[in-house]
């Protein structure tokens, strides 16, 4: 890598990209610019401004992604319906293509020839990072100091002894014994005291979200209006997307909703145990089901949820910015359009319930589902030929003496 002479670095200001940044300062003899994105992880990021300054940081970019976060990624893998294996609502999968986005635009304006992040040769982070730089950057130069033979500070000590040689402010504080991602959709968990599976994790862990036993007595009702499939107002009151899940998170987290402990397979191979909280993400992904449930074609929806869990593992495996991504969420969009409407939620110690949904044109016609007389809206004795014709290939079967016992 002699061709390096500028590097823009993913910094957040903690411990490791603070001494990645001095570091490819001495190893590689190259300026490095810092980037730090906000996407709501509830910092300051005026102190990492400031610290990657004090540490030698050519130029600092602080740049506030939290609308355009939620707009243009949290909203639409809710629209697609993306839940990883069934539990994962995605919140750091899908905030690492919007970052190494946001890293590519700031080594164009600073006219560097190289980006680095601070992602392990374990976790999925690094992969998720590269794959944007590549298919945004082809021909970018990547530096991932976690697999850079020149790396060796493998241990949490050692990056304190540089640190400290090197004049770079360590936090006083003792490290919590698990590692923590936070941004408008999640907190994430794991590692250290979560690496045992069968261990409970310890309450007080939770940040976001207030022990289910010990929520309010008393249920809250939320509602959540929603224009084409994205959602535009909480209890009557429009708001920007960043504020609209924002608003969310304090309702639900104030109930205990939005928790989640699971294992998980990263897409490097290996199983690992995370625990989760997405309080508003849980109300939107709800509240989104319920307005489609009236709103959208069951065909059409089918379709749309064969494709959910395809997209679920492209988000977490990186592969936001391909072309077949691109062509399942342009058909997700599209089911989208007459997804308008209000769903009606009730928050209770940790339980997320549908109670209503409403829509202003909707595929639920009461006259034809009712139990009570339907004014010849639905004919019953139709009913009996259909079954009939259904069952054909069954009686065929039959009389073949295939039938399985």
């Amino acid at each position: 890598m002699s061709d390096v002479n500028k590097v823009v670095l993913a910094y957040s200001g903690g411990l490791d990209t603070s001494v990645i940044l001095k570091w490819l300062q001495e190893t590689y003899h190259a300026e490095v610019v810092a980037f730090v994105a906000d996407l709501g992880q509830g910092e300051e990021t005026e102190p990492a401004r400031q610290k990657a300054v004090d540490t030698g940081a050519c130029a600092v970019y602080v740049e506030d992604l939290k609308e355009e976060f939620v707009r243009d990624y949290v909203f639409p893998a809710m629209k697609a319906n993306a839940i990883y294996e069934g539990c994962y609502l995605l919140g750091t999968s899908v905030a690492r293509p919007l970052i190494a986005k946001a890293q590519i635009d700031v080594l164009r304006k600073e006219n560097a020839d190289s980006v680095s992040h601070g992602a392990t040769g374990k976790g999925n982070d690094q992969v998720r990072f590269e794959l944007t730089y590549f298919a945004l950057e082809p021909n970018v130069t990547i530096i991932a100091p976690w697999r850079d033979p020149k790396w060796d500070l493998t241990s949490r000590t050692k990056l304190i002894e540089y640190a400290k040689k090197h004049g770079i402010e360590v936090p006083v504080t003792q490290k919590k014994p698990y590692s923590m991602d936070r941004n408008l959709l999640h907190i994430s968990y794991e590692g250290g005291i979560l690496e045992d599976p069968w261990a409970e994790a310890p309450e007080d862990m939770f940040q976001l979200t207030v022990d289910p036993t010990k929520a309010p007595d008393t249920p809250v009702y939320v509602e959540v209006d929603f224009e084409e499939g994205t959602p535009v107002a909480v209890d009557g009151e429009r708001l920007s997307p960043a504020a609209l899940l924002d608003r969310l998170n304090g309702i639900a987290g104030a109930h205990g909703v939005g928790r989640v402990d699971l294992v998980e397979n990263r897409f490097v191979g290996m199983k690992s145990r995370g625990v989760y909280e997405t309080p508003g993400g849980t109300v939107l992904y709800a509240a989104h089901r319920a307005v489609e449930s009236i709103t959208m074609d069951r065909e059409v929806m089918l379709m749309r949820d064969q494709m959910s869990p395809k997209i679920a593992q492209l988000i977490y495996n990186g592969f936001w910015f391909s072309p077949e991504m691109k062509v399942m969420m342009d058909f997700v969009t599209s089911t989208q359009e007459n997804v308008t409407g209000t769903a009606r939620l009730r928050l209770y110690k940790g339980n997320c319930m549908v109670v209503g949904r409403k829509a202003p044109v909707s595929l639920y016609d009461e006259k034809i589902s009712s139990f009570e007389e339907d004014e010849g809206a639905y004919q019953q004795a139709d009913a009996g030929a259909f079954i009939k014709l259904n069952a054909l290939r069954l009686r065929v079967r039959n009389r073949a003496g295939l039938l399985d016992d």
